[in-house]
């Protein structure tokens, strides 16, 4: 800190949990392109960013001890547990895999892992395999995602974990996962940090979904017109499963395979389906969802008023599909109970204005990839 008055004409200095942070204030100098401040910068130890560079507002911030050690087993086996269950659920949805759904929720749970996990042994993962093309790129989807937060988490000096993968037996979901997420073990400074690491994720995922959407839809095919069909459809252990459109899906599935009767999705383009949807449900406005992070970055408190109708939209859109009520119920259970964002460690630094791309983007991959009716009736 010898160098601050060099560059700062002040600063003040907080430590929140293991994290240090500076505001300082940049001497008029050095606030365009600096070579002096941009060498001291290189050397922090830490991350920085700015605040608002037009006033000269400097954050920087750093580790005041080291982070606790991560248990690289538990990631390794919850992500070796999912790529099975999406290897099965892609497997079932090829039509060479049927997994036995058992009554009762834990008894029938019990004798569905018990069988699935005995028969691996007894040698159906060589059927399994079948699944690898929707598992691989789905996981791969998913793995972008979470990374996308945990680099930028990385990027702001924010202790995050590795993403934590959560496995389903392909009998509770047809696509072996309810998704991953990434812990935060220090504290979120301000909104900019929230807002960014909260954007990271669905934009990221957004680009891999869409080229593995791009690829599912040239490997799929139009069938002729049949009772029950939608415009899109897979089959999952010989049951028609419908899914609904969404502006991105329609259109490129409109533009890549012309025609007029429905698509049966290919196992790619299945994945990048899922993709997509999950990025459309993850950037609503709720919560603690990343939607619910980059409205809260960028709305305050606000971000109240909007989680609120959005809820009341989706309760309408409940009366089509009843799968609204669920997700709506889970947002509650991901956010404790409530549906605003809880406050960051310093509320009132808004984000800053170079960044309102990055809110802006969010906001149209929301409006293209948002599924209103994700599954036939």
């Amino acid at each position: 800190m010898d160098q601050f008055p060099q560059f700062f004409s002040a600063w003040r200095t907080i430590r929140f949990g293991s994290r240090e942070v500076v505001d300082a204030l940049v001497l008029p100098d050095h606030r365009t392109a600096s070579k002096d401040l941009a060498t001291f910068l290189g050397g922090w130890q830490g991350a920085h960013y700015w605040a608002n560079r037009r006033a000269g507002r400097l954050v920087l911030v750093r580790a005041l001890e080291r982070d606790a050690p991560i248990g690289w087993w538990r990631h390794i086996i919850l992500f070796a547990l999912t790529l099975l269950f999406s290897l099965a659920a892609g497997a079932a949805l090829a039509g060479v895999y049927y997994p036995i759904d058992y009554p009762g929720f834990l008894i029938g749970f019990g004798k569905e892992l018990y069988e699935f996990f005995t028969g691996l042994i007894r040698g159906d993962w060589r059927t399994i395999l079948v699944g690898w093309a929707f598992a691989v790129p789905s996981l791969g989807i998913l793995l972008v995602h979470e990374l996308g937060h945990y680099v930028v988490g990385r990027r702001y000096a924010i202790d995050v974990t590795p993403p934590y993968f959560i496995p389903v037996p392909p009998t509770v979901s047809p696509i072996g996962s309810f998704g991953a997420f990434i812990r935060a073990r220090s504290p979120v400074i301000d909104r900019q940090q929230l807002a960014d690491v909260g954007a990271a994720g669905p934009l990221a995922g957004f680009v891999v979904a869409v080229v593995v959407l791009i690829w599912g839809y040239l490997t799929s095919e139009r069938v002729p017109w049949e009772p029950g069909l939608t415009k899109s459809y897979v089959m999952f252990s010989g049951q028609i499963l419908s899914v609904g459109d969404s502006l991105l899906t329609h259109y490129l599935r409109e533009w890549l395979i012309p025609g007029s009767s429905a698509v049966h999705l290919s196992l790619p383009a299945f994945a990048g389906w899922v993709g997509c949807f999950l990025t459309g449900l993850n950037l609503l406005p709720l919560s603690q969802l990343d939607g619910g992070h980059v409205a809260y970055g960028f709305l305050g408190r606000r971000q109240g008023l909007l989680a609120g109708l959005t809820v009341i939209a989706l309760l309408y859109l409940a009366q089509f599909s009843f799968n609204w009520y669920i997700w709506v119920g889970m947002a509650f259970l991901i956010g404790g109970g409530r549906l605003t964002h809880p406050p960051v460690v310093i509320p009132d630094r808004p984000v800053s204005g170079q960044r309102a791309w990055v809110g802006i983007a969010c906001l149209l991959v929301f409006a293209i990839t948002f599924v209103p009716i994700p599954f036939g009736q």
